[in-house]
């Protein structure tokens, strides 16, 4: 079955970077598109943001526009996230989820962006 898990995240002051990796398994990784989505304490999931499966179309949220990096690496069926100038705003549970906003997702990883 679909299997997603998150590594990268930790307690990092504000301006600094912090880079997410997702290893998946169970499906034909390079033939999906991913997302990195967020969960902030108390609010919903936001889309941060997305790769088509060759990872040569990519889409960010205006919120991290800039400053977040989404990458691929299909050989190893791994989905990265390069987290530069963090903010407390980016404090969240961050998952990896497959094909679609709602679609399977791993356990998460916490990132807290803190002085």
């Amino acid at each position: 079955q679909v299997r997603l898990v998150e590594s990268g995240g930790a307690l990092v002051q504000p301006g600094g970077s912090l880079r997410l990796s997702c290893a998946a398994s169970g499906f034909t990784f390079r033939s999906h598109r991913m997302l990195w989505v967020r969960q902030a304490p108390g609010k919903g999931l936001e889309r941060v943001a997305e790769i088509n499966s060759a990872g040569g179309t990519i889409t960010y949220s205006n919120s991290v526009l800039g400053r977040f990096t989404v990458s691929r690496d299909n050989a190893k069926n791994t989905l990265f996230l390069q987290m530069n100038n963090l903010n407390p705003d980016d404090t969240a549970m961050y998952y990896c989820v497959k094909d679609v906003f709602g679609g399977p997702r791993g356990q998460g990883t916490q990132v807290t962006v803190s002085s």
